[in-house]
């Protein structure tokens, strides 16, 4: 048996490609190759064999075919410390391979083409000779280097060198994460495939304005493809680990993608945090709102305390702190459109966890990072606004499995809502029932919000009595609830919710409505002059 080293390099991306094999020729090992990489080693000067040469069996419908043969597999899979293997090997007169260094077409890149590739052209780019290869290489790592990322060429080139070009004397430890990552490289490709074609062939659930239609739409298999970004100090509490995992294909609108301008790195809680924050400020950056386009959102412990539109947003930020000053101390704040100066300079010393926002101006920078801690984050640098929050599918983990739904922004739905009072709600309530129902969608439930145009006034989150929300609300609005209009999350199972608003000065609710005790609710509204609108909507957020 041939005691030469054999590396099979057959890749799509050929970064590097050129220096790792010249090394390896170096080392004193054999290549072997196919098509485009083959013709550029060839073109550099280096001796390559065909992978034909090796089958003696030519490429076949366009190169379709070409490396799934037993000459080819034979070599990567056979073990080398059984017998039975080495001598069938032999037999066949088939080399040991004992290096694969494959990386797949790009079918992600591919997919999210624009204007999209057809159906057909897509499936050409689906990859199958170089998953197969990698796959058999990275089962048989015990003999074989498994690479599926050109990042690695020179630590393997190192650990080679180590040993004058003998593979069989690296660690099993390194063949081992190898293997794993091509194992890991291979199921994110499979991922993204079925993905894809589940979007294309089924659909995308929350496309879907049915319920009964979205619900056909959800895949059969909830398949995650997610790569470690970044690792965390600790996670919700210290004695937990953690890390941030970014989802492939992110859009520039993603916490993958921010730049920190100030401050140290995120933590666990941050984030969930700041995903709040950023959440409700796209759902209120439409274009529903033209006269007040400047959001700012105020969140602490994954719930916001203050949100505003206005038409300015030294205004928005100023509206939005008086509606629970006190809680937000150490907050995390949002802003969709670019921050400027006289914004920070009204921000000064207040105590903010981070601000995040499209970007920032250069004097807003150098005033907001005084504060050594404070975070700044750049999130969509080229957008002079947040575009709004799609329509998605959103996951949560549970005790053995995961939970999955269909997530927007909530609407007044003229099909659905209705006035269920003597007194009709004004223009302007209903134009603050808009504005609530966008904020409220984003409390933890049981809430209540209280809001006067574009503004909260006060929030009751997260309550387990819907009227002590309605309390906790009044608290904090103080004498500003008196004309506010009342959004509910869910419906008033009683009247005494009813009954407490009217008290501290609400003129008008809306809520879904759907209570056995709905009619005793409107009762109690139209006793005190209230307006109230049902929407057929709820908005529970746990």
């Amino acid at each position: 048996m041939n005691s030469i080293p054999r590396a099979l390099i057959s890749v799509y991306d050929k970064t590097g490609v050129v220096d790792f094999a010249t090394q390896l020729i170096s080392l004193g090992w054999e290549i072997i190759s196919t098509g485009g990489t083959s013709k550029k080693l060839r073109e550099a000067g280096l001796s390559v064999k065909e992978i034909s040469e090796i089958t003696n069996h030519p490429e076949i419908f366009d190169g379709r075919v070409k490396s799934l043969h037993p000459a080819i597999h034979g070599p990567i899979l056979a073990r080398l410390e059984n017998e039975t293997d080495k001598k069938g090997l032999e037999e066949l007169g088939y080399q040991p391979i004992k290096l694969v260094a494959v990386n797949l077409y790009p079918f992600s890149d591919s997919a999210s083409q624009q204007p999209p590739l057809n159906d057909p052209a897509l499936l050409e780019m689906i990859d199958i000779g170089g998953p197969t290869l990698l796959r058999a290489s990275a089962k048989n790592h015990r003999n074989v280097l498994s690479i599926s990322n050109p990042a690695k060429y020179d630590e393997v080139i190192k650990s080679l060198k180590q040993f004058e070009g003998e593979p069989s004397q690296i660690s099993l430890e390194f063949r081992r994460e190898l293997a794993l990552e091509t194992f890991e490289h291979t199921a994110s490709y499979d991922v993204a495939i079925s993905k894809e074609l589940h979007k294309r062939w089924i659909g995308d659930a929350s496309e879907s304005n049915e319920l009964e239609h979205a619900i056909t739409k959800l895949p059969k298999r909830f398949q995650i493809d997610s790569e470690i970004k970044e690792i965390m100090r600790y996670g919700e509490n210290p004695h937990q680990a953690a890390a941030f995992y970014s989802n492939p294909n992110n859009s520039e609108i993603s916490l993958a993608n921010f730049e920190m301008h100030s401050g140290k790195a995120l933590s666990y809680n941050n984030y969930i945090d700041i995903d709040s924050a950023l959440r409700l400020a796209r759902n209120l950056s439409t274009d529903e709102w033209p006269e007040s386009p400047f959001a700012c959102v105020i969140v602490k412990h994954n719930n916001p305390c203050g949100a505003a539109l206005s038409g300015n947003q030294v205004t928005a930020w100023k509206d939005a702190l008086a509606s629970d000053p006190e809680s937000a101390f150490g907050c995390i704040v949002a802003f969709n459109t670019k921050v400027t100066k006289t914004t920070a300079t009204e921000i000064g010393s207040h105590f903010v966890e981070c601000i995040i926002a499209p970007s920032f101006e250069k004097e807003a920078l150098e005033i907001l990072s005084d504060k050594k801690n404070r975070r700044l984050l750049s999130i969509a640098p080229k957008m002079q606004k947040l575009s709004p929050q799609t329509s998605q599918v959103v996951s949560k983990q549970i005790n053995g499995g995961w939970l999955l739904q269909t997530e927007k922004s909530p609407k007044i739905d003229p099909k659905l809502a209705r006035s269920v009072t003597e007194n009709e709600p004004t223009e302007q309530e209903i134009a603050a029932m808009r504005f609530g129902m966008v904020v409220c969608e984003q409390v933890k439930s049981n809430s209540v919000i209280f809001v006067k145009g574009t503004k909260t006034v006060g929030i009751g989150p997260g309550q387990t009595s819907r009227v002590e929300a309605v309390r906790i609300a009044a608290r904090r609005a103080g004498e500003e609830a008196k004309g506010a209009v009342m959004v509910s999350d869910a419906f008033f199972p009683f009247r005494d919710g009813i009954d407490t608003a009217h008290e501290i000065g609400i003129t008008s609710i809306v809520q879904p409505g759907g209570s056995i005790r709905d009619q005793e609710v409107i009762d109690a509204a139209n006793e005190h002059n209230m307006s109230m609108l049902f929407t057929g909507v709820r908005l529970f957020r746990h």
